[in-house]
């Protein structure tokens, strides 16, 4: 037995090296062919980064005393540093340098803290990029547009020169190659390998186990039948879940750049399926995937063919013509867009309006500013014209990007260093379920809303023939939006407050832009702010508003019910006139880019 185990360890360790080189020579071709095939449009757009830096570069040229002044503070933090961890090594404890900030996950194993090496890399690779950081907000002479854009793509950097992106500086990662023998960096390079074959020779870094969910089967459940369908959107009107329902249905708007589903995930997290047990009739637009074929469809077609077609279809479903309407990001952007043109034609059907998370005034959209930049427009505009349609993986990059060491590097660190495929998880499924947009359409959105903000605007943006004005909405609103939005800024969805003229309720979640919304009262995870007086200022209301513990939903129903009418008897899809085409969730949400 014991003479044939260095035969087996041999053998053993001979195999691994061939696979190892087998799979590193597929990883290269890949890489070199991903070089090759160069995409039309690469977020982040390389010109953009370049030119940004070179910027900045020019004003460091006329007054390097920022940096000077930065290099100096980094020589006298590293020196300090070096002294605590020779002080450590020595059995000596000392205050560290720099510490991760709140919420900083990266840095949660104890080696990070406990091991005098692995806390000096820490520490080290924080004072650098507390330095860096610092030396680029002095810099003067810099348009804001421009310092945000950098500060952006120097913190991308800074974080993907983490310590705990590589093998060699990650007690994590070292622990698992050292028990697994490099077993783990193997499975790494074929999980890439997988990721890139997904990416069609880029790397698109796997979230979750996509097997694991169907839509239909696992989420999007919630009893219902699609009962009206155009070129754009599938209606699906939901079964009921009370023997009475409020007299006025609700009309439910999401994103056309994601899935409907979010609102309707696993059973417990189903937002859609609340609202159906509040003893709301619930309607909700499927949005189809679109393809070149519908190249044509703009902005306008959205709104005739979206909540406008969805108004018409519930009169004839419930013989209903006041509702009211929920709509989330920018289906809020639209739904608003659609109360004004109503608005102007004196169309009051709507009796209330709720908005999650949504964007009327783009002046400061957050980091999401950052892609709104005359050149990658342009080149989006490119290759839209060519296409017919911006393919979902380029606003996917720009979204993970905002939470870069959340969304890519926590999985960059997991499937490829530790070897480890992706869990389960309901919401990530839906975050790679990416939607194509129609390039007339988004070119639309993207130039009069995000690069000119003309929604704003009385008269800025004509639809149907029509000009359109926010301040002619009367129609009752409320306002949901989440204290760390980074797609929504919380402060900027603020300013509709001062847009519309009817009675306004504005509450803030907690948490942020998914997670913030979709937070049923069952869990107790992420109180609400409420606050009753009208305030110009969005920090003036926050610091005199009232703490809710727990979900805002209940809020909402309550304010929902005032507005919905009295009670009548359950309707089912399929009493009125229009009758079930397929059960919910519909064909067009499975339609997969």
């Amino acid at each position: 037995m014991t003479t044939k185990r260095p035969d087996t360890t041999f053998s053993e360790a001979w195999k691994a090296w061939a696979d190892w080189t087998e799979k590193s020579q597929k990883l290269w071709a890949a890489t070199l062919a991903s070089q090759v095939n160069k995409p039309e449009v690469e977020i982040p757009d390389p010109d953009v980064v370049r030119d940004s830096f070179r910027h900045v570069a020019e004003k460091i040229l006329e007054n390097p005393e920022p940096f000077l002044d930065g290099q100096a503070t980094w020589w006298r933090d590293f020196i300090t540093l070096c002294e605590v961890s020779a002080n450590r090594l020595r059995g000596v404890d000392g205050q560290p340098v720099a510490e991760p900030e709140p919420g900083d996950k990266r840095f949660k194993d104890d080696a990070w803290t406990q091991d005098p090496l692995y806390d000096h890399i820490k520490q080290s690779y924080l004072i650098t990029a507390r330095v860096m950081t610092n030396s680029l907000r002095k810099i003067e002479g810099i348009d804001p547009e421009l310092r945000e854009r950098i500060e952006f793509y120097t913190r991308q950097t800074i974080d993907a020169l983490a310590p705990t992106n590589f093998v060699a500086t990650n007690p994590v990662a070292r622990r698992a190659t050292l028990e697994s023998g490099g077993q783990n960096l193997l499975k790494g390079i074929e999980n890439m390998l997988r990721d890139m074959e997904r990416g069609k020779g880029r790397l698109r870094v796997a979230m979750t186990d996509e097997t694991a969910f169907e839509v239909g089967r696992n989420i999007a459940v919630t009893p219902g039948k699609v009962v009206f369908q155009n070129d754009l959107m599938q209606l699906i009107q939901y079964a009921p879940a009370t023997e009475t329902v409020r007299k006025r249905p609700l009309l439910v708007v999401p994103p056309w750049i994601n899935k409907f589903y979010i609102l309707d995930l696993t059973e417990k997290n189903s937002l859609l399926k609340y609202m159906v047990d509040q003893g709301f009739t619930v309607f909700v637009i499927s949005w189809i995937n679109p393809d070149e074929t519908l190249a044509h469809k703009n902005f306008e077609n959205y709104v005739a063919e979206g909540p406008l077609a969805a108004l018409d279809a519930i009169e004839h479903a419930t013989g209903e013509k006041e509702v009211t309407m929920a709509a989330y990001c920018i289906g809020g952007t639209l739904t608003a867009s659609t109360l004004a043109l109503m608005a102007a034609r004196g169309d009051d059907r709507v009796k209330a309006a709720t908005f999650f998370t949504t964007m009327t005034d783009f002046e400061d959209p957050g980091e999401l500013g950052v892609f709104i930049e005359p050149h990658l427009l342009d080149k989006l505009d490119d290759y839209m014209a060519k296409h017919g349609y911006l393919d979902g993986s380029y606003m996917s990059t720009a979204f993970n990007m905002l939470r870069d060491n959340d969304l890519i590097w926590s999985f960059f660190i997991n499937n490829y260093l530790l070897g480890k495929d992706p869990m389960p998880f309901d919401l990530l499924y839906w975050n790679s379920d990416s939607t194509r947009m129609p390039a007339m359409m988004h070119s639309f959105y993207l130039r009069e809303m995000y690069e000119k903000n003309k929604l704003v605007e009385p008269g800025g943006i004509t639809l149907l023939g029509t000009p359109i004005d926010l301040r002619a909405v009367k129609t009752p609103v409320y306002m949901l939006s989440t204290k760390e939005d980074h797609i929504a800024p919380w402060r900027s969805t603020f300013r509709a407050t001062g847009l519309f003229s009817g009675p306004t309720r504005f509450v803030l979640s907690g948490s942020g832009h998914i997670a913030g919304v979709i937070n049923p009262p069952t869990k107790v995870k992420y109180g609400h702010w409420t606050n009753s007086r009208k305030y110009k200022d969005p920090d003036a209301w926050f610091n005199a508003a009232k703490v809710n513990e727990g979900s805002w939903w209940p809020n909402w129903t309550e304010w929902n019910h005032k507005h919905s009418g009295p009670e009548v008897p359950a309707r089912h899809p399929g009493d009125g006139k229009l009758k079930p085409i397929e059960d919910a969730p519909g064909s067009y949400v499975k339609v997969r880019v």
